[in-house]
């Protein structure tokens, strides 16, 4: 191993930081951390620092979107379209034919089959009015330019009955559509050797296209649904991204599997209102594990399933000794399935802003007032400067707290020379709120994902946003010729 390839790793391991527990896996201390670097040689640091952007580089390729199956599908739909115009001595209108089935191609097949109904709807209205007018234009006395500002008349005015066709029957998204077909019968092909055989086509070249679009959106492989798997993920740096957002693929293929049956959660350190807030469109069906194993929230229900407190007794003990050195706390209790936080008024400007920050959300309730005596806490929670941390963790730790229940300290990654620290109910772990959600939907076998080496089933590179619902979707629906995993 060279000098620089040492430095690498030492300087590399000195930073890994579980940020899904929130436990230091600090190799040294930050102090050690820095004097490493300073004493780096110069040819080293660059090396460091082409490495680091490298790195950053190949992250934002890997995140780049994909080649969808909705892309695949489209070109595969419109080449089909392709064929059958050539089978039928390209009689009909190829282009009519191919913008059905892009109408179509849809990310979920009950959208696909609710937009070729539309189109459909829309297609027959819009040909029956354009017939009409075919008709009713061979029964016209006038030419010239006479007839043509009378067509023009009566072509506007004919918008009004195939509008309110739609409307009657109430087909509204069909409008558009309706009208289109109707313009395009009166405008362009009016004047045609047989407008008719237009009318004809433009409606067959439609369904054709709505034909072909349904059956290659709907179109699938045979796969095996793992049903019996309880399959849990982390959240921060495994499907959310940078900005906190869902990639649009892993948004798409999970409410697709959710929608199938999926039996999917989320394990986080978060609260329910903080997890709630990017998974919104997520169309999560099972209870979550939020504050890091403390809660079991059913998100439909807006209940609180499960939950592992401190006692009363413990709960004031230990504001005692925060207090004591002149510290404040935010302290997370749960009142008839309400997320309640007590605090008293901070004097740290970092402090203030986290309230003014987190306190504008609809499923927050921040209470600026002592906790009350009888209550239970879910968890503590301190924001400080790092020493500051540091020295109230020793004094939890020579009274014994951190024996009785789970603490945890981790530096923040919003408010740089800040850190947090947590306590829990020292059985508040994700474990055991796993091993409860599986006795309660009576599932035996179990898939985690996270950042973690060695802790989960499946190692998620961080920031690969991705890699979640990829490996999801190959382990929940494999193609039965393979097996099961």
């Amino acid at each position: 191993m060279t000098v620089c390839e040492f430095f690498t790793i030492f300087i590399g391991g000195a930073k890994a930081l579980d940020k899904e527990s929130g436990a230091f896996a600090m190799l040294t201390g930050k102090t050690d951390i820095a004097s490493a670097r300073t004493n780096v040689p110069c040819d080293f640091k660059t090396e460091i620092a082409i490495n680091e952007k490298r790195k950053k580089e190949m992250k934002k390729i890997r995140n780049l979107p994909h080649i969808g199956l909705r892309m695949i599908k489209s070109a595969v739909a419109v080449e089909l379209c392709y064929l059958i115009s050539f089978l039928r001595g390209n009689t009909g209108i190829l282009f009519y034919s191919q913008l059905a089935t892009l109408w179509c191609i849809q990310m979920y097949p009950t959208n696909s089959r609710q937009n070729a109904a539309q189109r459909l709807i829309g297609t027959v209205i819009g040909a029956v009015y354009g017939l009409l007018f075919l008709l009713v234009k061979g029964t016209l006395p006038f030419s010239g330019r006479i007839a043509g500002v009378l067509e023009s008349i009566v072509i506007s005015f004919m918008i009004i009955p195939v509008l309110y066709t739609t409307i009657v029957m109430k087909k509204k998204q069909a409008s558009y559509f309706s009208c289109v077909v109707f313009l395009s019968i009166v405008v362009n092909h009016a004047k045609d050797v047989n407008p008719y055989l237009f009318v004809w086509n433009r409606f067959l070249d439609t369904l054709i296209g709505i034909v072909v679009g349904i059956s290659v959106n709907c179109f699938s492989l045979p796969r095996e649904k793992r049903k019996d798997i309880l399959f849990i993920s982390g959240l921060d740096d495994t499907l959310l991204d940078g900005s906190e957002t869902l990639s649009d693929y892993s948004k798409v293929e999970l409410n697709r599997m959710l929608d199938e049956g999926a039996n999917f959660t989320l394990s986080t350190m978060r609260t329910p209102a903080s997890l709630l807030e990017p998974m919104r469109d997520i169309r999560l069906k099972l209870p979550v594990i939020a504050m890091d194993g403390a809660v079991l929230y059913d998100i439909g229900e807006k209940m609180y399933l499960k939950t592992y407190v401190i006692s009363a007794v413990m709960s004031r003990k230990i504001l005692q000794l925060i207090h004591a050195q002149g510290l404040t706390c935010f302290a997370n209790v749960i009142m008839d399935d309400l997320l309640v936080i007590y605090y008293d008024e901070p004097e740290d400007v970092i402090q203030k802003k986290l309230i003014q920050k987190l306190r504008t959300s609809p499923y927050r309730n921040y209470v600026k007032r002592p906790l009350p005596e009888t209550e239970c806490v879910v968890y503590f929670m301190m924001l400080y400067p790092e020493e500051t941390i540091e020295q109230m963790y020793h004094l939890l730790e020579k009274n014994g707290i951190t024996r009785e229940l789970k603490v945890l300290k981790y530096d923040s990654d919003d408010y740089p020379g800040y850190a947090y620290l947590k306590i829990y109910n020292k059985n508040a772990t994700k474990e055991n709120m796993i091993g409860y959600l599986k006795q309660m939907l009576h599932l035996e076998k179990t898939m985690t994902f996270g950042t973690i080496p060695g802790r989960y089933d499946e190692m998620v590179e961080p920031g690969d946003v991705n890699q979640v619902v990829h490996t999801l979707k190959r382990k929940y629906e494999p193609i039965k010729w393979f097996g099961r995993i």
